[in-house]
């Protein structure tokens, strides 16, 4: 077993992003890289580190002890950490971000392959291996759970909507609004009533009905804040918007979200792809001190 090691004072990493939702890739094939909270929450502030919403650790399933049962069906393991540093289960515009990172730097060929994932394996197809390919990039996001969970309420300020609970590896909040702007600066995590229903922290999308097939949202995700895009949160609230109107698949929607365009389709048994840009930025390397 290869022993791991934290990060000393450098690290190689690639930036990249899914309509504005960013991130740090970090390449560990060999599984030796040890990180703490703290030094993924260093990485991700946006004035002592790289900046970012989230960190990708591309690691090989067979090097990764969590990963180990999925390494039949996927080469590879995203290690998602928030921004804050706690685990994340899944990552639409992450997993995206990450498969362009494997098709660039030639660990995958382009195509579709399988990722594992905290929530399971995800197929992802990424069609070029141009460096300079900004998407799209497709990925299978399974199909939403809503188990019907009622009294769920957010509540920003003096305004107060009903929500609905999305599972779509990770959870959700979903409240349809009249104006984004009612969400606040979302600053602060928004109030999710009734207290305790969320132990490990909820991620928020505020939703406005733009017409047939066609949502607009902002999102406070957990661990991270305000981001400006959410993939698992886009297909919830598609998820949403369908259970509110009744609507039965296939069906396929538009999702504006502050940072860029996101588009989910739903297939008649359920099942979710989500589509957007994802590109890597930049590469280098980062020297911290602690």
């Amino acid at each position: 077993m290869t022993t791991q090691r934290p990060y000393a004072t450098a690290c190689h990493f690639a930036k990249g992003h899914g309509a504005e939702n960013d991130f740090i890739v970090l390449p560990d094939p060999d599984g030796q890289l040890a990180l703490s909270a703290s030094y993924v929450a260093r990485l991700c502030d946006r004035r002592s580190g790289i900046g970012a919403d989230g960190i990708l650790r591309a690691v090989r399933c067979t090097a990764a002890p969590e990963a180990a049962t999925m390494a039949a069906d996927a080469e590879w393991f995203m290690d998602y950490r928030n921004a804050d540093g706690s685990n994340g289960s899944m990552c639409g515009n992450g997993i995206r971000v990450l498969a362009r990172y494997l098709v660039d730097a030639g660990l995958c060929l382009p195509g579709t392959f399988a990722v594992a994932t905290r929530a399971g394996v995800r197929q992802v197809d990424v069609p070029d291996r141009s460096p300079t390919f900004q998407g799209p990039v497709t990925v299978a996001m399974g199909r939403p759970e809503l188990p019907g969970t009622t009294g769920i309420e957010v509540v920003v300020a003096e305004r107060r909507w009903a929500a609905l609970h999305v599972d779509m590896g990770n959870p959700h909040a979903v409240a349809f609004v009249d104006d984004l702007d009612h969400a606040g600066d979302l600053r602060t995590s928004p109030i999710v009533a009734p207290v305790g229903i969320y132990p490990l922290g909820v991620t928020v999308e505020f939703v406005v009905d733009q017409g047939p097939g066609h949502l607009a949202l902002r999102v406070h995700e957990r661990g991270v804040g305000e981001t400006r895009a959410c993939g698992t949160g886009a297909c919830a609230a598609v998820a949403a918007a369908m259970r509110q109107a009744a609507q039965p698949g296939p069906a396929r929607y538009i999702v504006d979200a502050p940072g860029g365009r996101l588009h989910v389709e739903v297939r008649s048994d359920g099942a979710m792809f989500l589509t957007g840009p994802a590109t890597i930025i930049a590469q280098g390397t980062a020297r911290l001190t602690f």
